[in-house]
């Protein structure tokens, strides 16, 4: 792996910078390095092609989240599957596609992939703090075609800070139940025409989990971004220059074990206390060039990028070689009753002719990212028509290297240790992705049809290598080319139709062999869209039709340290659905106002063949058996009371059941294969959150919100290991003040 490694060198020592204003904005929004913002967003009907939508900083004020799944709870067509209550790990899916570890989308930071690897090992497990964002936007079906490599799903694109133009800041602090905190602050002004922007944030918490024996359950996430940049203007040639560094780290008291029904049902903020030693400790580190140049009808954005991020997960992995799970299902049958007493801190684990029980595993992993993208956008008329020329290519190279062991611990006195010296390393390996990524799309003004036709393209190679085995190694190419096809047809000044079709796919990852296949699917879209300047409504049909599914057994989905990082085929399968949102603000009086939202997701996924397979969730499964972790139906509603100076808003969000597993177990000649959780589902769920806040004038700002209003206790899932509840009611108190 030498020769990559002088690769990871010699890309930053590239030389340029150009910026990109962006593929969907107005071209009244092309004038700032700043505005990687991709969806223009004013008071009249949006005429691009696709779904997308765009929550802007007053939204994401609105309810102060910290965390992304509730801030995308407003969001149609989002699939999530909730894990630690805080969203430190968000599992994020569109149009049903599988939410683990948001492996299934492309997620992006100003424009550029923000994930560890996106290609080589997708799992998100560094997630951008939401606190400091001005914007989210997410982007489905065609709209999603010049944002890779995960083109089935969509895209999420994060919006940090820009720089001021002019000398301002702020201040927000914050406390709540659990330990609660908030601090965040930024500043930013214009020093002979270079500007800067200085911005840090610190969010903890002890946790609400209650643990056996006591001690925390909860986080400490610090973020730090410097921006600089500098403008130029030669002629009629406008040039931008800037400069992003930010670094982020996390410690975390969390696990993956949860809880057996029984314990559950009588408290669900119980942790048990074998998972007292459990621990996250992650370092992330991005620096990014950026050079815009823009005329009156051309504009170009190259962006050099560089993310590094590292990561250690201690964490329970069995009890006398048994997983967890089998143990939480059953805790009273003969074999499983000691080992629970054990989990609980009720039994010691070392007995007379015993070894110890506890093994503690530390997934410990180093990545990097890095890349030079470069996106255009050229205006220009020919045959009388007018067209909108979007482009861009990308090289990106990424790399994750595996250096897992595990770790003996003993149970005595309710007090699980460490045994010296018994350290053993389980998985070490390295895999590598060479990715180049291209697209263009036209589009083409027919009078009130616009029309797009575009292609991207994915040029991978792929490199894995067992660093325990010199002679354990894997090259491949994927090379595969995408089309779609999109349209919008304005009826009136106010309301108009959208349809689309494109081709999408999810790379295999370079361990795994020519059986696994590259995931591909067929996606349609039809609907439209009205926005008369006080209502705002939209509805669109979808359709993804796969030619093969594909699935990676992780351990926050799987539970099976064997099948670690194993990938499946599931064949042929139909994800379709319905989104629809719609909003509107009521005038009360001359003094407030009533703003209100409804929005409403039909998903129904469900495999096409028969096929047997041993994947966690899937088993053997038969043609119209359901996607896991897929519901049907999702609810939100938003409705607000706003005068000058103060508001209040209720946010209800209603999730639907979700089956824990596709299939069934099986069992042929001497082979088997036991199904966990086998007909079980998560069930439905109601959140209602409250905000509100005053304003000071010249003096700030006071805010309280409260999450999960209502105090519900929810199993939010039983994977990997038992069922985990979701956050329970929190008050939170906070005071912003800006200058």
């Amino acid at each position: 792996m030498t020769k990559y490694k002088g690769m990871n060198k010699s890309l930053l020592a590239m030389a340029v910078a150009v910026a990109l204003p962006n593929a969907y904005a107005d071209e009244n929004a092309k004038d700032d390095i700043e505005h990687i913002q991709i969806i223009s967003h004013y008071d009249k009907l949006r005429t691009e092609a696709g779904s997308a939508t765009l929550l802007t900083e007053e939204q994401l004020g609105e309810y102060e989240y910290d965390d992304i799944h509730r801030v995308l709870s407003s969001v149609p067509g989002v699939n999530i599957r909730e894990e630690d209550g805080y969203g430190l790990r968000p599992n994020i899916g569109f149009r049903g596609v599988t939410p683990e570890r948001s492996k299934k989308i492309t997620i992006m930071e100003d424009g550029v992939l923000i994930g560890p690897a996106p290609y080589s090992a997708p799992a998100a497990y560094y997630f951008p703090q939401t606190t400091r964002m001005t914007a989210v936007e997410v982007f489905k079906g065609p709209a999603a075609i010049k944002h890779g490599p995960q083109t089935i799903a969509g895209a999420l694109n994060l919006v940090t800070r820009s720089v001021p133009e002019f000398t301002e800041g702020a201040i927000d602090i914050a406390a709540g139940g659990d330990g609660y905190t908030k601090a965040h602050g930024y500043f930013g002004s214009v020093v002979n025409n270079i500007g800067f922007l200085v911005e840090a944030v610190n969010v903890q918490a002890d946790g609400f989990k209650e643990l056996d024996g006591g001690g925390d359950t909860g986080f400490d996430k610090n973020d730090f971004l410097a921006k600089f940049n500098y403008r130029l203007q030669q002629g009629d040639i406008e040039h931008n220059f800037g400069l992003k560094l930010s670094y982020a780290n996390e410690i975390s008291d969390e696990t993956y074990l949860g809880l057996t029904e029984a314990d559950f049902a009588e408290n669900p903020y119980r942790r048990y206390a074998a998972t007292a030693p459990a621990k996250m400790d992650t370092e992330h580190q991005q620096v990014m060039f950026t050079h815009s140049m823009s005329t009156d009808n051309l504009s170009l954005t190259t962006r050099l990028y560089r993310n590094d991020y590292e990561r250690a997960w201690l964490k329970l992995n069995s009890v006398e070689g048994k997983s967890p799970q089998e143990i939480l299902l059953n805790p009273e049958s003969e074999d499983n009753q000691r080992l629970y007493e054990i989990l609980k801190g009720e039994q010691d684990s070392v007995v007379p002719g015993a070894a110890n029980f506890l093994t503690m595993g530390t997934n410990d992993r180093e990545y990097y990212s890095q890349g030079l993208q470069i996106d255009g956008d050229f205006s220009f008329n020919l045959f009388d028509l007018n067209h909108d020329l979007s482009f861009g290519v990308r090289f990106h190279e990424d790399e994750i290297e595996r250096k897992h062991f595990e770790e003996s611990y003993e149970m005595k006195s309710g007090i699980s240790s460490l045994v010296e010296n018994s350290k053993r390393f389980t998985t070490l390996n390295t895999e590598h992705t060479e990715a180049w990524s291209v697209y263009v799309e036209d589009k083409i003004k027919l009078d009130a049809l616009t029309l797009g036709v575009g292609v991207r393209g994915e040029l991978m190679d792929m490199h894995y290598q067992n660093n325990n085995n010199p002679n354990d190694w894997l090259d491949k190419k994927t090379r595969i080319w995408l089309p779609g096809v999109s349209g919008f047809y304005q009826l009136s000044e106010d309301s108009g139709v959208l349809f689309g079709i494109h081709r999408g796919f999810s790379p295999a990852s370079p361990a795994q062999s020519s059986e696994i296949e590259i995931e591909k699917s067929t996606n349609y879209e039809f609907g439209g869209r009205y926005n008369d300047g006080v209502t705002e409504f939209e509805v669109v049909s979808f359709f993804n039709d796969y030619s093969n599914l594909k699935e990676s057994c992780g351990q926050s989905n799987c539970g099976d340290s064997l099948q670690q990082d194993a990938e499946f085929n599931g064949g042929a399968a139909h994800v379709y659905g319905l989104e629809a949102q719609f909003s509107q603000r009521y005038p009360l009086n001359l003094q407030l106002d009533i703003p209100y939202s409804f929005v409403y997701t039909y998903t129904k996924g469900e495999f096409k063949n028969d096929r047997r397979t041993s994947f966690a969730q899937w088993g053997e499964v038969k043609s119209g058996d359901p996607l896991p972790y897929l519901p049907e139906h999702q609810v939100s509603f938003n409705v607000g009371l706003s005068a000058d100076k103060w508001r209040t808003s209720l946010a209800v969000k209603y999730i639907g059941s979700m089956p824990e597993a596709a299939g069934r177990s099986w069992q042929e000649g001497t082979q088997e294969f036991t199904l966990y959780l086998e007909g079980q589902e998560v069930p439905s769920s109601t959140t209602v959150d409250l905000s509100a806040s005053y304003d000071f004038d010249d003096y700030g700002q006071v805010y309280l919100k409260v999450d999960n209003l209502l105090d519900e206790d929810k199993i939010v899932s039983r994977r990997p290991y038992g069922a985990r509840p979701g956050k329970p009611r929190q008050v939170t108190v906070g005071y912003k003040y800006q200058f």
